[in-house]
């Protein structure tokens, strides 16, 4: 089983930055994609970005140009660099981790989550 630990939230500004950070530990060979996905109240949970195992990446449209990840295959840790925050990117943000041999329907490995406060 892998285990996802999340750390950096917090509150900020709006047009401030913040860098979140995932852990994987456990179960982790064969780990592919790692991404991140908010859920804010009274909202479905969304991708926010994923890096591969080989450094390919996805953002949501609506964080293109501000948010970055990228991942340290060393220490098995992801990070998510958002800057130009925004109210609206206010969410708890996940962390997500799948096998190169994951079904497509297959959800995954979550972390507890983060909380990310941007105030106007």
């Amino acid at each position: 089983q892998v285990r996802l630990v999340e750390s950096g939230g917090g509150l900020v500004q709006a047009g401030g930055s913040l860098r979140l950070s995932c852990l994987a530990s456990g179960s982790i060979f064969g780990i592919n994609v790692m991404g991140w996905y908010r859920q804010a109240p009274g909202k479905q949970r969304e991708l926010v970005a994923a890096i591969t195992s080989d450094g390919s990446t996805n953002y949501a449209d609506s964080v293109k140009d501000r948010f970055t990840i990228n991942r340290d295959n060393a220490k098995n840790t992801v990070y998510l660099q958002m800057d130009s925050l925004k109210p609206e990117d206010t969410a708890v943000y996940y962390c997500n981790a799948k096998k190169f041999w994951s079904a497509p329907n297959d959800p995954g490995s979550w972390g507890q989550g983060t909380q990310v406060t941007v105030s106007s």
